[in-house]
């Protein structure tokens, strides 16, 4: 057990301004939640359109995070967070200047670079730590301090993003979250240190070529399915088997390579491939679902017959309160698996998001209910987000600890917009009617049904899946075994 003293010293060594960063970050994820249905309305879209953007921009995680990531351990994670906050913040003041969809779709995707900022810190952390008493658990609550700040920041723009949605200008609105990444950016030039030793080397770009070639083809075939006709189109999925099928070239690819931008073989690890398979199966509801669950909140029951009728600020709260369950579930993460093993409370997390999604089908038509439900998944969601890349950190080998994080978030990201894919269909099929018989903007009532299904069922895999993980695994002394594997046979 680490000292109370040496931990806490040893994590003001090594959170400092980045719990800042993930602040900014939570804002960024939080703020704009409470105001879909009236950028919907700004830019003259359909609800379920507005999956576009969720989707858009988890292909482009899914794009540069397995670049940033092995360049944050090629040549420094500081570095590598400062391009992707300018990139963001770059993108971020473009919001509010448009009122073109297609404008603000691409402005919207390219915000997504801020998805590295975690990965990056928790690879930066262990990186950081590597001479210090009880890594392993210090890496844990160095995560749930920063998950923790995140939702902080979730919490604080959601609450000031619905508050101001109702009493200014979108315009006015869209600004402010922009302007706090430029800040972040000054944060972290002046007081993140860069870690220390980066493995050098030079980026493996025919393989980032491949992944991302392939990537592009199976969320861009993913697209092609959500529009009028995709579902019958053939072509449509055949562009999702090709980008399945580009994965095989990739693959064989990095396992000749010397210095690859994935080693693959992490995924052949006992501990590491049920990470990979719970981050995939975890992005399913914690990225795809914010949307459905938002304009469900907002859907007026007295002209469709289901929703709550909330207002921005009144959506705002029941987003705040699941927040703060993150915030509960993240901090107690560490002190649980001390208790048990992170093992057991990875399969206890996995099973909370499951039941929380599942008691929607039956209780979904008072207010209370709903925030009970948030709440539950709030606790297994905020915990696993914190857990996944300090889990993979520990188990993967030293020069791959920026890659293994980075692979949590990809795989969760892909998961994202699958699931954004497959949200966005359900909710246009059946497209809700108003009481007077005309065609609506809102969701179908099945279509959320078949979001909380689908959201209860792949957490509870993943609870399932993660039986078969070593019961030692993200301790010290797993991750000092993994430090002494070489990086290639």
């Amino acid at each position: 057990m680490v000292p109370r003293s040496v931990s806490l010293s040893a994590l003001a060594a090594v959170v400092g301004f980045l719990a800042f960063v993930e602040f900014t970050s939570g804002v960024l994820q939080g703020y704009y939640t409470p105001m879909l249905s009236d950028i919907a309305r700004h830019l003259q879209i359909h609800d379920a359109d507005v999956n576009w953007f969720e989707g858009t921009q988890l292909m482009l995680s899914a794009l540069v995070v397995p670049a940033f990531a092995k360049l944050g351990d090629m040549v420094g994670h500081k570095r590598m967070l400062l391009i992707s906050t300018a990139l963001t913040a770059a993108a971020a003041l473009a919001l509010p200047f448009t009122d073109s969809f297609w404008v603000f779709l691409v402005a919207w995707t390219l915000m997504g670079f801020y998805v590295v900022w975690l990965p990056l810190e928790i690879a930066l952390i262990w990186s950081r730590s590597r001479r210090m008493e009880g890594r392993s658990i210090l890496t844990a609550r160095a995560a749930g301090l920063l998950v923790a700040a995140l939702e902080t920041g979730a919490i604080a723009g959601a609450l000031v993003g619905g508050a101001l949605i109702d009493v200014l200008p979108l315009t006015v609105v869209l600004l402010i979250p922009a302007l706090l990444v430029v800040v972040c950016f000054f944060v972290i030039l002046f007081g993140v240190k860069e870690s220390p030793d980066p493995t050098g080397g030079v980026l493996d770009t025919v393989g980032l070529v491949l992944i991302s070639i392939a990537l592009i083809c199976f969320t861009g075939g993913l697209s092609l399915l959500r529009l009028d006709g995709g579902l019958v189109n053939p072509w449509s999925w055949l562009v999702v088997a090709l980008g399945l099928l580009l994965v095989v070239p990739f693959v064989l690819w990095e396992l000749r390579h010397d210095d690859p931008l994935i080693d693959v073989r992490m995924f052949r690890s006992p501990a590491l491939w049920p990470v990979f398979v719970t981050a995939g199966l975890f992005g399913v509801s914690v990225l795809g679902a914010q949307a459905p669950l938002s304009t469900f909140a907002r859907t007026d029951p007295a002209v469709y017959g289901y929703g709550l009728g909330t207002t921005g600020f009144a959506t705002s709260l029941i987003i705040g309160i699941y927040l703060i369950g993150m915030i509960t579930g993240a901090l107690l993460f560490s002190r649980i698996a001390r208790l048990t093993t992170p093992r057991l409370t990875l399969i206890g997390a996995a099973s909370l998001v499951a039941i929380g999604f599942l008691l929607f089908l039956p209780f979904h038509d008072a207010y209370a209910q709903v925030i009970t439900n948030m709440v539950i998944v709030g606790i297994g969601s905020g915990a696993l987000v914190a857990a996944l890349p300090a889990a993979a950190a520990s188990a993967a080998p030293a020069t791959q600890t920026g890659v293994a994080t980075g692979l949590t978030n990809s795989v969760k990201t892909v998961g994202g917009a699958i699931a954004s894919c497959v949200f966005g269909i359900a909710l246009l099929h059946g497209v809700a009617t108003t009481a007077g018989g005309t065609e609506g903007t809102a969701g179908s009532l099945e279509g959320y049904m078949t979001v909380w299904i689908v959201c209860g069922v792949t957490a509870l895999a993943a609870a399932v899946l993660l039986l078969f993980v070593p019961k030692d695994s993200f301790t010290d002394r797993t991750a000092d075994a993994a430090e002494a594997l070489p990086v290639l046979p």
